[in-house]
């Protein structure tokens, strides 16, 4: 079989309706909602997860080539918004996934997506794909802790050097810094590119510029009637891995980037994620300016 295009790691999710442990759920989960993403672009997504046998995947992609490796139990969380955000609760974890378990042939992507939820993506993982692809990872679930009722917290990434060390991008949110930007440093010392997504405000690319300083780069966001906000962060990251692995330009990436994850919002679940022509159209209809300076 030939190398996978755009390569998907991490868990899917059951994402309960309500805040029972016995509700229904629709599937979740970077990999599902970037798998979606890349298939509405036009790309060929390869998902590798872990999930108990009973779970429905049906939501994910025809187009999809998934790799369901198998595990007792499915990743579980409750998500409850409110004024003050989201309150997440964690309530059943499937087990890791590790680097044997992705054979030679996967590990010449174009671009990777490494997407952990609750720290299933082994450290030995970053390190193992091929000089040419693009890795990208979305770090939160290395910045998760819960206690004993599976509310989730964020917490410091203390160990993250032998990984940042093998990405070419992060892309992370303010609420996964708890809106603290000095606890980007580790990310700006090792990785070149790290893009901070801000909810409704757009995004926020921190580059290396000359004798090592850190250049800024605020990115409009496109107005958003918000109905769900949950995946955003993984459509907007699948959609900007997509687009800087196609130009190589990261401002046009991260533009994007926004535009499709604010008509992800616009709808439930992954019903809004919007194909290719629906995003370049927007852009060519609204150009935009970009404010650049040091942070």
């Amino acid at each position: 079989m030939s190398h996978p295009d755009i390569l998907l790691i991490g868990h899917v999710t059951r994402d309960l309706l309500s805040a029972d442990p016995q509700s229904d759920y629709r599937v979740g989960g970077t990999v599902s909602f970037g798998a979606v993403t890349a298939a509405r672009l036009g790309r060929a997504p390869t998902v590798i997860t872990r999930a108990a046998s009973s779970t429905d995947l049906s939501a994910l992609p025809a187009e999809a080539e998934v790799l369901a490796l198998p595990s007792p139990v499915t990743t579980t969380f409750a998500n409850v918004y409110t004024e003050q955000g989201r309150a997440q609760c964690c309530h059943a974890q499937a087990l890791p996934i590790r680097s044997s378990d992705i054979e030679g042939r996967l590990r010449r992507p174009r671009a990777v997506l490494l997407g952990p939820l609750v720290n299933e993506i082994g450290a030995d993982v970053a390190g193992i794909f091929d000089d040419a692809t693009l890795v990208v990872a979305t770090p939160q679930g290395w910045m998760r802790r819960w206690d004993d009722a599976g509310r989730v917290y964020s917490k410091r990434w203390d160990d993250a050097g032998g990984i940042l060390a093998c990405l070419d991008v992060v892309v992370l949110s303010e609420e996964d810094i708890e809106h603290d930007l000095s606890r980007l440093d580790p990310f700006l010392e090792r990785v070149p590119l790290v893009v901070v997504t801000e909810s409704r405000e757009g995004s926020t690319l921190y580059r290396r510029g000359g004798r090592g300083a850190i250049v800024k780069t605020r990115i409009p966001p496109r107005p958003a009637e918000e109905v769900d906000p949950t995946g955003a962060g993984d459509v907007f990251a699948t959609a900007f891995m997509i687009r800087l692995e196609e130009t190589g330009d990261p401002v046009e990436s991260a533009r994007f980037a926004n535009i499709a994850a604010s008509f992800g919002v616009e709808h439930v679940g992954m019903d809004g994620i919007p194909g290719r022509e629906t995003i370049l159209a927007y852009m060519q209809e609204h150009p935009f300016g970009v404010a650049t300076g040091e942070p």
